[in-house]
């Protein structure tokens, strides 16, 4: 469905999360969870999308999910 839902039910509530991530190397020894993202996910299916962060605005991560 383009621009109307997710792309695997087309189910159109979403929610969103933010998740924090280790990276590889010294990071990932230690446990510093520096990559942070959002998570946008369909609340029938469970599909999910990971948009970074810092790159990113909450509105616009929606436009991306549903393909607007």
């Amino acid at each position: 469905m383009s621009g109307g839902g997710c792309i695997k039910c087309g189910h159109t509530e979403t929610d969103r999360k933010e998740v924090a991530m280790t990276g590889t190397g010294l990071s990932k020894m230690f446990d510093i969870q520096h990559n942070q993202f959002i998570v946008i996910y369909c609340k029938k299916c469970g599909y999910s999308e990971f948009y970074n962060k810092k790159a990113s605005m909450g509105s616009n991560i929606l436009d991306l999910f549903f393909g607007g």
